[in-house]
């Protein structure tokens, strides 16, 4: 048996005990001396931080993104340079509004978050499972998010909160008749889509900007609980989405997506009869079909789970040369609200952390702060910009071209298309009678214990969708009572 290495403290000493306190005698008090007690003591108290505000309970890996198809007349980012490159990622999934310790089989959003280790720095696609969202204004997020979490004085989860809030705001219909659907409690993050959400721009060599969403394709297909099945399956464990991914990497299963794009030019934007910065809505397949882009696969599971999981920190701030950011309202917000969360929970200087740091040379002026532990630049005068010596200098060659906004807020946000009814019209109208019937009993089951005149204002947003939707949603109330 080969000789054990020498515990030691943090600082290197080594320890001669680790089974017994110091103390002054037999049955004497301890001694404050003990530095390797107060260390292990101190430590603990410090282990934790604090837990993302929403995906708190999530689940990662590591993988590569091999490219397919050639798009480099939408876009000059490296990673989309050559039919066949290979980029590093680093992928989490999450639940939204449940805490650390929820249990994965919860009908809720899942978080579908990836991080691109290019050559051009970091390109972060902070996502869902789903392709819109409950709100298209940023002033009404902590709001929304409030009522997903718990009740001030009650400290439990409110129905009444969540469905008084969705009643007065029509623009939820889409996304919540998709959560309460057949999709909104999968088994699994293996057997999910991921989708970009946001509207976002890709700009090419010759300066034309597209806007383009990102969609990524399970190629695992898709499984789903009912709420009776996921009752089931949280009484044998509340780990089940942890166990799933973790235990299929580790026994070579991996799980892979299809990475696809839709393109809409600028023309088309100022011509659609939606607005195509609304996360509320989806851009139809039929008029801007999906283009295949690569292979999205996870082929190898956290060594350090808190390290490369709980500490990594995604944030749709990060875009490269030939990616960029759109008048997407949500977004802008999202572009600020994510990278300042990072800096709050793991502090200024997060982007440091392994996990986090770019694999390409990062060259910039921050100063100081809480764990500044690497290095200066080169030079020791050019610690701030511009200078005579040498510093990092702007390179005006990375910037992207002008975007018109001659009123085009006031344009896209008043279109007729706006309404909040007609694409959760063609959603609901997709599903089979099978699945109308689920999405009728899943709703009438979290409507449990909310007032009437909420329910009332809900099934008449429903009535307004299609009748089918409301009436089904009354029948199984009337069966639930």
């Amino acid at each position: 048996m080969s000789q054990k290495p020498i515990l030691t403290t943090t600082a290197g000493n080594p320890v001669a005990d680790n089974q017994n306190s110091l103390s002054a005698g037999p049955r004497g008090p301890l001694l404050l001396q003990d530095y390797h007690l107060i260390e292990k003591l101190a430590h603990q108290n410090r282990e934790r931080i604090p837990e993302r505000v929403v995906h708190a309970k999530g689940w990662g890996a590591h993988g590569t993104l091999t490219i397919t198809n050639d798009i480099t007349h939408y876009s000059k980012a490296s990673v989309f340079s050559e039919v066949g490159r290979k980029t590093p990622v680093l992928a989490r999934f999450s639940t939204v509004a449940g805490e650390m310790g929820a249990a994965d089989a919860e009908r809720d959003v899942r978080g579908f978050a990836l991080k691109f280790y290019t050559e051009q720095g970091n390109w972060d696609v902070v996502g869902n499972n789903t392709p819109i969202f409950f709100i298209r204004d940023p002033l009404k997020f902590p709001d929304f998010i409030h009522t997903q979490k718990r009740h001030p004085k009650t400290n439990l989860r409110s129905s009444t909160a969540a469905w008084d809030f969705w009643s007065l705001s029509p623009e939820s219909l889409h996304q919540v008749t998709m959560l309460m659907s057949d999709r909104g409690l999968p088994t699994d993050v293996r057997h999910i889509n991921g989708y970009g959400s946001h509207t976002y721009s890709f700009i090419n060599a010759a300066s034309e900007r597209f806007w383009v969403k990102f969609h990524f394709k399970t190629l695992q297909g898709h499984q789903h609980w009912t709420n009776d099945e996921a009752a089931a399956v949280v009484g044998r464990s509340r780990e089940t989405t942890q166990e799933d991914l973790f235990y299929s990497i580790e026994n070579g299963d991996f799980p892979k997506w299809r990475f696809c794009i839709q393109v809409m030019t600028e023309e088309q934007a100022r011509n659609t009869r939606y607005n195509p910065f609304d996360l509320t809505k989806v851009w139809p397949h039929g008029e801007f079909p999906l283009i295949e882009v690569g292979i999205l696969e996870l082929n190898r599971n956290a060594e350090n789970y808190f390290a490369e999981i709980e500490q990594a920190a995604f944030s749709p701030s990060n875009v490269v040369p030939g990616i960029g950011h759109s008048p997407d309202k949500m977004l802008q917000a999202r572009v600020f609200s994510y990278a300042d969360a990072h800096r709050y929970r793991l502090g200024t200087h997060y982007e440091a952390l392994p996990v986090n740091a770019p694999k390409c040379p990062v060259h910039h002026y921050h100063k100081d702060g809480a764990m500044r532990f690497f290095a200066n630049g080169q030079n020791p005068d050019a610690y701030y910009e511009p200078n005579s010596f040498g510093g990092p200098a702007q390179a005006a060659e990375y910037a992207e071209p002008a975007l018109a906004i001659d009123g085009a807020a006031d344009r896209y946000d008043h279109r007729d298309g706006n309404d909040d009814y007609s694409q959760p019209r063609a959603l609901f109208q997709l599903f089979d009678e099978g699945q109308r019937q689920r999405l009728f009993a899943n709703i009438a089951a979290s409507m449990a214990g909310v007032p009437q005149f909420i329910i009332d204002r809900q099934l008449a947003h429903f009535d307004k969708v299609h009748p089918d939707y409301g009436n089904g949603v009354r029948s199984a109330l009337a069966v639930g009572n």
